[in-house]
């Protein structure tokens, strides 16, 4: 018998990730991506630092997936964070562990450990097919446009698909599989924006003078949750790393109620009595935002949201109540182009212990094409790393059943 082939769609980290696990098992493996070079939104990831994962409490680390958390662990048990942290070391970029637990490369960047893994991949004989677009599935073989725009037929004796969620459309992977396996029957939880900011009707002073401001140091509340941590005033809204964690809830109130009001503690390390009390200092002649700065602490940024909701009250208790839960009326999550991540796709009942598409024995499915989704600190690409790392070892097995 001859070697046994497998293809990938798909060259963003869990395409890449099921590649080396099957090269690795001895397969000649291919693998075709949409765009002229590979991991584009990995590479964009990167810019901001690279959180490839996390250092806490596996257990711990299992709950951030949500509603997919139990069906994730045994995934993620199989290629957990510390596997990652050693592949990265293994290609010859160690990473450490950051005050806040997340993980990071010592570079701090994604192009040198990309550079590393495809110098990798190529001694593996992994052969990458640039400008080739998935079209869909027919009688369960996968097909894509090759550069010229001929119809290729994949064949193979097994392939993973790991083409991406629907979030930064320009870089790869804009969602279009999803209705292509809807039309073939398979069950597809609607992508959604995840980890994105949202639209508020700002005061025209708001949006003129502070749009792009940092706010530090508060605390986002909705429905029962509270998250410390910091935000950024935009033109359009908020976002920040506090919203994204909150993003899902705020999203669902949204497309159940049509708004959703989030409350933002601007003082999270002060009693509102305290406050109350600093509030009662006599000011003189200091004007209101050198007043709320010198016995509130507040930023410039911080009187100015107060504002957003009325004139403030004149009474020290109210102007801390206020202060300690500051309503902020979200209209809209931002488009899902524009979000970090995105939630749904294939339902994890359309697919086996192994990623397996049931209805098409020899198809895999990885990555942000699975129904999942998980805040920013090194969650989501903890999830794809181990997504391809399962549906790799998978297929390989299944090609050389």
């Amino acid at each position: 018998m001859g070697q046994k082939s497998a293809c990938v769609v798909g060259a963003g980290p869990a395409g890449l990730m099921a590649a080396e696990r099957l090269a690795r098992a001895g397969l000649a493996v291919t693998v075709f991506d949409r765009m002229a070079s590979p991991a584009r939104k990995f590479l964009l990831a990167g810019r901001g630092g690279l959180n490839l994962t996390h250092s806490e409490d596996f257990e711990r680390f299992v709950t951030r997936y949500g509603a997919a958390a139990e069906v994730l662990r045994p995934i993620l048990a199989g290629f957990p964070p510390q596997a990652l942290r050693d592949w990265s070391a293994e290609l010859g970029v160690p990473t450490f562990v950051g005050s806040s637990g997340r993980v990071f490369p010592e570079s701090f960047k994604a192009s040198p450990l990309l550079r590393a893994w495809l110098r990798r991949l190529d001694e593996l004989g992994v052969v990458l097919r640039p400008r080739h677009m998935f079209t869909g599935v027919a009688d369960g073989a996968v097909l894509l446009n090759d550069p010229s725009g001929q119809v290729l037929k994949l064949t193979a004796d097994a392939i993973v698909l790991a083409l991406g969620g629907g979030s930064w459309p320009r870089l790869g992977s804009d969602g279009a599989w999803a209705s292509t396996f809807e039309t073939q029957g398979v069950a597809i939880s609607p992508l959604r924006p995840s980890n994105c900011g949202f639209e508020i009707a700002w005061s025209a002073h708001l949006r003129q003078r502070f749009a792009g401001t940092p706010l530090k140091n508060i605390a986002l509340d909705f429905g029962g949750e509270r998250v410390r941590g910091e935000a950024v005033v935009a033109d359009y809204g908020i976002e920040g790393g506090a919203v994204y964690a909150l993003s899902p809830v705020l999203r669902e109130a949204i497309a159940r109620d049509g708004q959703a009001m989030l409350s933002i503690d601007l003082r999270p390390d002060l009693e509102a009595a305290q406050l109350a009390t600093r509030l009662a200092a006599p000011r003189g002649k200091a004007s209101m935002s050198s007043h709320l700065r010198k016995a509130a602490g507040l930023t410039p940024i911080a009187s100015a949201l107060l504002y957003e909701a009325g004139a403030l009250p004149s009474e020290p208790a109210a102007l801390a109540a206020r202060i300690k839960a500051l309503p902020l009326h979200l209209l809209r999550p931002r488009p899902i182009e524009r979000a970090i991540s995105t939630a749904g796709g294939v339902s994890f009942t359309e697919v086996d212990e192994t990623l397996m598409l049931k209805r098409w024995p020899g198809l895999f499915i990885a990555g942000e094409m699975l129904d999942w989704e998980a805040p920013t600190g090194g969650y989501l690409l903890q999830a794809c790393f181990s997504t391809g790392f399962a549906a790799g070892e998978a297929a390989a097995k299944w090609a050389q059943r």
